[in-house]
């Protein structure tokens, strides 16, 4: 995986993220050190879950090796096919939690990290340890810009379109899928 490639990944799994923070920004005062508490933990936990599953993914490398490129495959086509289904079903008004407390905030964070942990076992199957840590760091950097962004804009009562987010995300997962097949010489 390239840099562009991890840089598209954080992308695509922190639009989640993205949203939530906006939310919370919006229908809330949340002060700057809130909202910087909001960030960081979205980051770790949208870093974090990528690594554990990466970290699973590559311990059962040696049992599933002659398919591994076909579940990360699956994997990810599974996560960007949800993202996209739920780009369209974003219609509902979003229920916002009270962020006042911390273990709100880390529920939140972990909802929203959940594809990236799924993401992560099949990234695990297809990368170096180094390529891996690389990568979670990227996510980690790129969750907490975007969530400050998202914070921003809900500060600012500016929606984002989490419609055409989720779809563009579930596109880039699919996108990133498809790429992996293409390495193991299947198309």
């Amino acid at each position: 995986m390239t840099l562009l490639e991890s840089f598209l990944l954080a992308l695509a799994l922190c639009v989640d993220s993205l949203v939530v923070s906006t939310t919370c920004a919006m229908k809330s005062k949340m002060s700057y050190s809130r909202g910087l508490l909001l960030a960081f933990t979205f980051a770790l936990f949208q870093g974090g879950f990528p690594l554990i599953g990466a970290l699973i993914g590559n311990a059962c490398l040696s049992a599933i090796e002659s398919v591994d490129h076909w579940i990360a495959f699956g994997l990810l086509a599974a996560v960007g096919i949800k993202m996209i289904v739920d780009g369209f079903r974003s219609d509902e008004e979003q229920k916002v939690l009270d962020i006042s407390r911390y273990w709100v905030i880390c529920t939140l964070a972990v909802a929203t990290s959940i594809d990236a942990f799924v993401v992560g076992i099949g990234f695990g199957m297809n990368a170096s340890l180094a390529r891996i840590l690389l990568t979670v760091l990227i996510i980690f950097i790129v969750t907490f810009i975007v969530s400050m962004v998202g914070i921003t804009l809900g500060k600012q009562h500016i929606p984002v379109p989490e419609r055409w987010a989720s779809v563009l995300a579930g596109l880039v997962l699919i996108g990133l899928g498809i790429k992996t097949l293409y390495e193991h010489g299947v198309f």
